[in-house]
């Protein structure tokens, strides 16, 4: 793959963070979006849109950003694509709280690079 394919995979996964904290802020918190029907299903989308999404970079870049929770967040998409109606929304919590926004700025950091 070309850095130029990595570089659109990337600009997508944070495209996919940015719409979660969207959503989250039509719903105010995080407990009243994942209490709605259509917040929690669209934020469990993009998050399975996340971890589809890092799984396909290159294993160049995968290996050159080892730092990168690919394949913790594929195993988040292959959790909630198999087993919808178990998802805990206090891992989904957690994942928006803790994990996504440092994801975030790891991202705009591997943009930066490409870039150059």
């Amino acid at each position: 793959m070309s850095e130029k394919s990595d570089y659109a995979r990337i600009l997508f996964a944070i495209e996919k963070i940015d719409d979660i904290f969207e959503y989250k802020n039509q719903y105010k918190t995080i407990e009243a979006l994942l209490n709605s029907k259509l917040g929690f299903d669209a934020t469990n989308m993009c998050i399975m849109q996340i971890g589809e999404t890092l799984n396909k970079l290159s294993q160049e870049l995968q290996q050159r950003h080892s730092e990168l929770p690919i394949k913790e967040s594929y195993l988040t998409r292959n959790y909630i694509a198999h087993d919808y109606e178990g998802v805990n929304k206090h891992i989904i919590e957690m994942i928006i709280r803790e994990q996504l926004p440092p994801l975030k700025i790891k991202l705009q950091n591997i943009l930066q690079e490409l870039e150059n």
